[in-house]
């Protein structure tokens, strides 16, 4: 992967935890357009959910080569145009997801794969990571009532939320001139509170008139 000198923001974490809901407002403000990742389209999750082991790779498949398209037109229509983007997801998130559900001969063809598809895609030039406890996850997924998430199991979930963490930890140490804004979405709710958004938007702000984006 390489990094485009127009901004391009990913916002990550685990399941529930509010990326869409804040890219949307980060889109809104800086009138960045909105790349939303493609879920409940997946025909393989909801079975996913119900047997992880045995539909991981057909979900796992699906969703990179969907998202390596999204990015791939997202780089040709935007950022070659030097028009910012702001992402509910980055592509790099799906070895997150490998790792923790396939089996070891099924992960070794899919991270081939994986490398020969993302060699050429953008970076983000910044990462909002939103992270959460187990209770907070639960009540978010609930409340926002998509059939295909209700069978998550919570230890699955716990999980997820630390692979993320250990992935992150990892990202920051791999890619130092990326800068990784760190949300606690226990303490902060940029959904109710008004006063919680518009620090984070500042936090955004700040990085986007460094402008230090390497092309």
């Amino acid at each position: 992967m390489r990094q485009n000198n127009t901004p391009f923001i990913a916002v990550e974490g685990p399941i529930g935890v509010g990326k869409t809901s804040l890219s949307n407002k980060i889109a809104t403000h800086f009138y960045y357009h909105l790349l939303k990742e493609i879920v409940e389209e997946n025909p393989f999750l909801g079975k996913f959910y119900d047997n992880i082991e045995e539909w991981s790779f057909q979900t796992e498949m699906f969703f990179l080569c969907n998202r390596f398209k999204q990015l791939e037109d997202i780089e040709k229509h935007y950022l070659n145009q030097s028009k910012p983007v702001v992402s509910d997801y980055h592509i790099m998130k799906n070895m997150i997801f490998a790792r923790r559900t396939l089996k070891p001969e099924q992960y070794e063809k899919y991270e081939q794969i994986f490398n020969i598809l993302t060699q050429d895609l953008a970076k983000p030039n910044v990462m909002i990571y939103i992270h959460a406890s187990l209770d907070t996850l639960l009540k978010r997924i609930e409340s926002r009532g998509r059939e295909v998430e209700q069978n998550i199991q919570s230890d699955y979930l716990q999980q997820l939320s630390e692979d993320y963490e250990e992935f992150m930890n990892h990202f920051e140490k791999e890619n130092p001139e990326i800068p990784v804004i760190r949300i606690n979405g226990d303490e902060i709710d940029f959904v109710k509170h008004q006063s919680d958004l518009d620090y984070i938007l500042t936090v955004v702000q700040q990085h986007i008139n460094k402008g230090e984006f390497i092309s």
